[in-house]
Parts: C-alpha cells; structure tokens; sequence
C-alpha cells in the first residue's frame, strides 16, 4: 500500500496538492468547478471571514446545508481557520439542530442551500449561545478584509495532527445523539488508506450521495477526493433517473452506496437503456450484499470491482473486501481489517471467541474516536482501559480474517444508510404532546432496508391520531427518523425487570398486515 505524505492536517494536505496540482479539478457542481487552487484561496478567504467573527482556534462552527461546492469551500475554510467542524443535517429540523449547536457550544452557525425553500436557518428557534449565522447571500467570502492573509496563513500552519477536525453527530440508545470527536491525523490516514484499497484516483469522478453531514459523505467523499485529487460531483437530493443521466453525462466511475441504491440502478437499466460504461468500482457498506446483486452488477454494468466495507463515526474505517476476494467474500463479509486496525471478537464475558463464533466486534487502533464531546463517562463506557472501543456490533470473524456482521448489540435500526436510533426518536414523538409513551422499533422494509414502527400509548382522555402524529413528525424531525407506521395501543408489554419488552413488539409487528 502506498504510504501517505507527511501532511499531518488538512489545511497542510490541500496546500500540499494545491501547490503542486494547481489546475486539478477537485469539484463539479452543476456547470461549476473548482480546481484545487481555487479551493485553496476561497478556504482561506472563507478562514479571514472567520477570524474576523472572533472564530480562534479549537472553536466549533456549524455547517448546515446541501452537498454543494458552497460545503467544500466553506468545510476548508473552517479548517483554515483551526476550527473544528460541527456538520448538521440537512434533514434536521428545528428542535434537531438547535439541541446539537447547544451541546458542542458552536457559535459561529454557515448555513447552505436546504431541501426545501425556507433558509434553513429559519427553522431555528433563537440560541442565546449563536453569535453569527451566515447565510447563503451573505457569506463569508470579501468579508475580513482587515484580517491580513499572513493570520490566516500562520493559524492554518499551527493545527497540529491531535488536533480535532470534526465533531460528528452520531444515533445513541440513550435518546440523546453523542459528538463523536475525530482529530486531523486519523481522519487523513484512515481515508487515505480507503481510497488506496478503492483505487480512487485522479482519473475518478465520484458522485458524493451521502449527506456531507454524515461520517461518510464527509470523509470517504469530500475528503477523500482532495486527498487523491478525485473530480467529486456533490449530488444535493438523490433520484434514480437524475443519477442514472448524472452518471451517463459525467462519466462517473466511482459509485458509493447501500444496497438499495444499485438494485435502483438495476431497475433504470431494465427499464431504459442508459450509458453507464463508465462506472468501474461501486462501494456497497452493508452487513450483507446479496450475491445475485453482486453478480448483475459485474455482468450487467461491467463492474471492475464491487468493495463490501465496515465502519462506524467511533471507529472510522475498520474493515473492507479486497481486490480478488471471491464474491461469497464481499457478499457475507465485510473483508479484512485494514492496515493499523485490530479487530476481536468477544463473548458474553469479554474473552476472545474463536473463529467462526459470534461475540461482540472490537476495534483498537489509529481509527477510534478520541471520545464523545463533554461526556467522559460515556466515553469509557465504549472504550476500555486497554484501548479497545465496543462496537455494540455482534459478528464472526472466518479462519481467513474476514468479518462478517450478524446482528446489533445496540437497538439501532437502519434507513436507506442512516443509522436511526429508537430511544431518539421516541423523545421526539414525545414532544407532540398526544403520547403518554411511545416504542419504536425496526422491521425490515423492501425499499429503504428497514423501516420505523412506533407503538404509542395515548395520554389519558386524548384520542391520538396515527396519520396526525406522523404529519407532525414530517414536519419536525428528519426524513430518515420518521416511523413508516403509528400503532395505537392501549399499553406496552413489559418483561420481568419492569423495561418494554421489545421483542413482544417485534413479533406483534410480524403478525401486522402490511401497510
């Protein structure tokens, strides 16, 4: 594997390319591009606009908008200006966005485009805490001009490695999203390593469909098409159709996503004939992938290679198929360890199991978080004395090394990629004001992976509404996090200890019709 340049940091990895591939083309948005020079000097004009907001090093800046160009200039210049950033979901309403800018103390608020005409940032409520939300048709860009360029300059050269670069908003079982803390040097060569087993490289154009909000839009997408000099098409809300003619008109050859999105793929070219021979590597992260999409995939679409990967916000990168690896591999496993990762399985009473056993997946290496922002105690909850972070995954690892991921500790569920935590949005569907207590749990759903399915006791005296509720989950949480179905119930089962019992309402759920 080829070793990474002694950049150590962001700010010093793009002055790195941009001095020596000034004319690369780094991003392609809709008719406009960036080439690495260009990105240089408007992050460091965006970093001027900051300093002189009273941004200082350390500081947390929010950033909230749609994958655009606008997000990679404005993702640098935070970085520039030594400030760690604090990506918001572009789905996130109000309540959403307002609790995690109140938690890692952010100040400095850039909001970009959102999915829907009102500027996002009049979804929040006022944050005595928010000194200065920039919006689209203000910017940052002209607007520190008595900030002299050598601050900026010396405040990019003094981030250091151990320095944070991202606070990532992570599903937590608890009710409440974690920060997880992520600092310059791990995030560089974790993401360096990715794209050297990939092969991405600076023949690439690589949509980015995943949210620059989430760990891997950001990192395996943004970052890493600066890191190898990859064209990235910044891709604001997915369709089939839109991508399919993205694909045909961009030659796109890198393609990353959950399973669903390539059996959408599939479905366009059964039905339209659409030019895709461009494509050469699709990155699929799932537990599972099934075989036979692996295989139309390849035959179908002229696939050079299709990479199954395992990862999580605590831990990075930790484990992806390989070039060669049969498809029994990449479609029940998540490959090998990559470099500088160790990964153990363990059992019920925290010994190693042997191959072929299930236990609890742990990880130890470059890759694990530096901890959750503000909470020691929950930090040493998942990492332990000796360095080893508890996934809350449960898998198996083969005789070969390879890791195959069976089930979930942890009570998440996932929607079309997006980890969705019960216990979060149950307090959610609290603040309607109609439950007395709600339980939320995941099934299986043929379009999105899984789907959520709330069990709502009313409060006393009030005649909840089902579609009611979901209305006003639409409008006030996330897309992803909003149950596909309300069931009213008089009361919820319980097990011996007094806690609702879960499993009851994942068998009562199976003897639902479905709708």
């Amino acid at each position: 594997m080829a070793s990474m340049p002694d950049w150590g940091t962001l700010p010093r990895m793009l002055r790195h390319q941009a001095e020596r591939y000034p004319d690369a083309v780094v991003v392609a948005d809709r008719g406009t591009t960036v080439t690495m020079s260009e990105l240089r000097a408007a992050a460091a004009e965006i970093a001027r606009g900051l300093l002189a907001l009273g941004v200082g090093p350390g500081d947390r800046v929010a950033m909230w908008g749609l994958n655009s160009a606008y997000w990679v200039l404005h993702a640098f210049g935070i970085w520039d200006a030594g400030a760690v950033i604090v990506p918001l979901s572009s789905r996130y309403k109000g309540i959403e966005a307002a609790e995690l800018i109140t938690r890692t103390g952010v100040e400095v608020l850039i909001t970009g485009a959102g999915p829907a005409e009102t500027p996002l940032a009049d979804r929040l409520p006022r944050l005595p805490g928010l000194r200065h939300v920039v919006r689209p048709d203000s910017g940052l860009r002209g607007s520190g001009t008595r900030i002299p360029l050598s601050e900026v300059e010396d405040r990019a050269l003094a981030v250091r490695p151990p320095n944070l670069c991202e606070i990532m908003s992570t599903s937590g079982t608890t009710g409440t999203p974690k920060g997880v803390m992520l600092d310059h040097a791990q995030i560089l060569r974790g993401y360096w390593d990715w794209s050297e087993i990939v092969t991405l490289d600076e023949h690439d154009r690589y949509p980015v469909i995943a949210p620059f909000s989430h760990g891997f839009g950001l990192n395996a997408g943004l970052i890493a098409c600066v890191l190898r000099r990859a064209t990235m098409v910044p891709t604001p809300l997915f369709t089939p159709d839109a991508l399919m003619s993205l694909i045909a008109s961009e030659r796109i050859t890198i393609l990353a996503g959950p399973p669903t999105l390539f059996h959408r793929i599939l479905d366009e070219l059964d039905r339209a004939s659409w030019d895709v021979s461009s494509l050469r590597v699709a990155i699929c992260g799932a537990a599972a992938v099934p075989a036979a999409l692996i295989t139309r995939l390849v035959e179908r679409v002229g696939l050079e290679r299709v990479i199954n990967a395992y990862g999580l916000m605590e831990g990075t990168v930790v484990s992806m198929t390989r070039a060669g690896d049969p498809v029994a591999v990449i479609a029940n496993t998540t490959g090998r360890p990559v470099p500088g990762i160790e990964v153990m399985i363990v059992g019920d009473d925290g010994r190693p199991v042997p191959p072929g056993a299930r236990g609890e997946i742990l990880q130890r290496g470059y890759g694990v978080m530096r901890g959750y922002w503000d909470d020691p105690e929950r930090t040493a909850e998942v990492i332990d004395a000796a360095g080893w972070l508890h996934t809350g995954d449960v898998g198996v690892l083969d005789g070969s090394g390879n890791l195959a991921i069976v089930d979930r500790k942890k009570d998440l569920y996932t929607v079309n990629g997006f980890n969705v935590s019960p216990a979060e949005v149950e307090s959610l569907l609290l603040m309607e004001g109609s439950p007395a207590q709600v339980a939320v749990i995941g099934v299986p759903d043929p379009v999105t992976g899984e789907a959520g399915v709330a069990f709502v006791v009313p409060r006393p005296g009030v005649a909840l509404d089902p579609e009611a509720l979901l209305a006003w989950a639409r409008a006030e949480i996330s897309n992803y996090k909003v149950p596909k179905r309300v069931v009213v119930v008089d009361a919820l089962p319980t097990n011996v200890n007094g806690k609702v019992d879960k499993l009851a309402l994942r068998r009562d759920s199976r003897a639902m019709p479905d709708g």
